[in-house]
């Protein structure tokens, strides 16, 4: 019998935020597998370990969550005042698929370090000591990002004492800036409203705010489908009910934001839109242990990512929390206490994150400038990962 060579392919194992995933160059990926297709699909799912009807990806990088089922390639950058292209994978766990709908909003803090330590950023733009600004073109969103990443002696400095919550250890802080966070037409809201009915048959009628900044997501109130907004993963993601639930708000909320044109589509768009249910500040313990108090607070927020709960918030979705929160009667905005909001504190699973956007109203139309936050990332392993010749 004939089988399959195994290739090696240079990679880099990387966290960014509170997300794992296997970054590539480019130029390092087979011939094939450098521009988009099957080839390219199956080569990343037979790295990451998908489909795995185990739901495990014991064969392969993967580990078995929405946050590290990821896979990014990084090129020199084809857009003018730009450093590195950012294209972003989504690997499914169950099934042969690959979502490209979306940006990895922690991953992103752990591009600008790859692109530095790959080449990718001119020398001349990168300081002996200080913070190299790196400036990034989203490919999947057609969005520019600065990552603000701090150098020590000519290496990017990943040791810190940063502390983010959902990650164990403290590391160097990284600024993230999402310019011009909305859809391409800079509409923020698909609808043309800041709240919407959005009729999902499991529930009724739902209030819900659909936006488009960082990432498609769609907030309803958490009382509205019988949440407090202080839930911890095994309350929801034990529950296939709730789960199913949760997946049908997703799915007609994408159909009302123009997303798709039915439901049925929802399967084959797993990665966009998000569903996050809110609610007003509450004390809770995180899945630390950690005691989060409703005064250090300005809302709950818990998201659904790829049909689970998050265990603490997508990069992305923050960005939508940011925003919305700095749009006047948005749920969200409602939520953290109303009025003119530039920056939230929010509570999720695994404790707390501070996110800000710039809002304003021009022309009886809402548009964000720019939305920030601090991840931090830094390098678990470099070399090359080994599949079979992907076809």
């Amino acid at each position: 019998m004939t089988f399959k060579p195994q290739i090696k392919v240079p990679a880099t194992y990387m966290r960014g935020g509170t997300s794992k995933g296997v970054f590539f160059n480019l130029s390092d990926l087979p011939e094939a597998a450098q521009v988009a297709g099957s080839v390219r699909d199956n080569l990343l799912l037979r790295v990451i370990g998908s489909p795995d009807p185990y739901g495990k990806q014991t064969d392969g990088m993967g580990g078995a969550t929405s946050s590290t089922s990821k896979t990014v390639i990084l090129s020199k950058s084809e857009q003018a005042h730009h450093d590195v292209d950012y294209l972003f994978g989504q690997v499914a766990i169950d099934k042969a698929f690959v979502d490209w709908s979306g940006n990895c909003g922690n991953l992103t803090s752990a591009v600008g370090a790859f692109a530095i330590s790959n080449g990718l950023v001119d020398a001349a733009r990168i300081p002996e000591n200080g913070v190299a600004v790196v400036r990034v073109w989203q490919v999947n969103i057609k969005k520019s990002i600065l990552v603000h990443v701090p150098m020590i002696n000519g290496e990017v400095q990943e040791t810190g004492d940063f502390e983010l919550d959902g990650v164990t250890f403290p590391a160097a802080e990284v600024k993230l800036e999402f310019i011009d966070p909305a859809d391409g037409d800079g509409a923020l809201f698909p609808t043309g409203n800041v709240v919407d009915d959005l009729e999902v048959p499991e529930f009724g009628v739902l209030r819900a705010t659909m936006i488009n900044a960082g990432i498609p997501t769609i907030f309803v109130n958490a009382a509205d489908i019988g949440y407090t907004g202080t839930e911890l993963q095994d309350d929801i993601n034990n529950d296939e009910q709730a789960l199913a639930k949760l997946e049908s708000i997703r799915a007609h909320g994408a159909v009302k934001m123009g997303l798709i044109a039915h439901i049925s589509e929802a399967v084959a768009r797993q990665h966009t839109p998000k569903v996050a249910f809110i609610n007003k500040p509450m004390s809770y313990l995180a899945s630390s242990g950690k005691e989060i108090h409703n005064d250090n607070i300005n809302l709950l927020v818990r998201a659904m990512s790829m049909g689970k709960l998050h265990h603490a918030m997508m990069g992305t979705a923050a960005v939508a929390i940011g925003t919305a929160a700095a749009i006047e009667g948005s749920l969200v905005n409602i939520a953290a206490g109303g009025g003119q909001l530039n920056e939230v504190n929010f509570g999720h699973p695994s404790g707390t994150l501070t996110v800000g956007a710039q809002a304003i109203l021009q022309n009886g139309k809402w548009q964000v400038t720019k939305a920030s936050m601090s991840r931090s990332a830094r390098v678990l392993m470099e070399g090359v990962v080994r599949a079979p010749e992907a076809n």
